[in-house]
């Protein structure tokens, strides 16, 4: 009998893709079969973030969806973020180590969606002093 394929979702932001980002899709990975990376809208960072990021969401999908560790890139819906995962149905969801949102919040969310058994996990550090995009902007004098 064939065994179902996990799939792991991951979800952010993704501008001034870096090691921080490649380590994040590893370590996702590790949980399954697949990975479907969400890339956010320019208005969905904005709001969040305050910000617009420096890459649009277009040429963020592009890159995402080109990196070799990631089997699909989708772009995030405007309103309801969870519609994206509601509508994913993933068996793992990995959160980067300083991502929101909380995850009993997120737990409570799942189980809302009828989403009771995806796991959720989170991703350890990879050098945070260097590689983190707020950083990196603030180097590059971005901000």
């Amino acid at each position: 009998m064939r065994r179902k394929k996990r799939k792991v979702l991951v979800a952010g932001t993704f501008d001034f893709l870096h090691p921080g980002h490649l380590n994040l899709f590893a370590q996702a990975r590790r949980h399954g079969d697949g990975l479907v990376v969400v890339v956010a809208k320019d208005a969905t960072v904005e709001k969040f973030k305050g910000k617009r990021p420096y890459f649009s969401e277009t040429e963020r999908l592009g890159l995402v969806g080109s990196m070799k560790s990631v089997d699909r890139a989708i772009l995030g819906k405007s309103g309801d973020l969870y519609r994206v995962v509601a509508g994913e149905r993933p068996d793992v969801i990995v959160l980067g180590y300083d991502q929101w949102p909380d995850e009993k919040k997120l737990r409570a969310r799942l189980d809302g969606l009828g989403l009771k058994k995806t796991e959720i996990r989170r991703a350890s550090e990879k050098n945070p002093a260097k590689f983190k995009s707020s950083k990196i902007r603030a180097h590059l004098a971005l901000e």
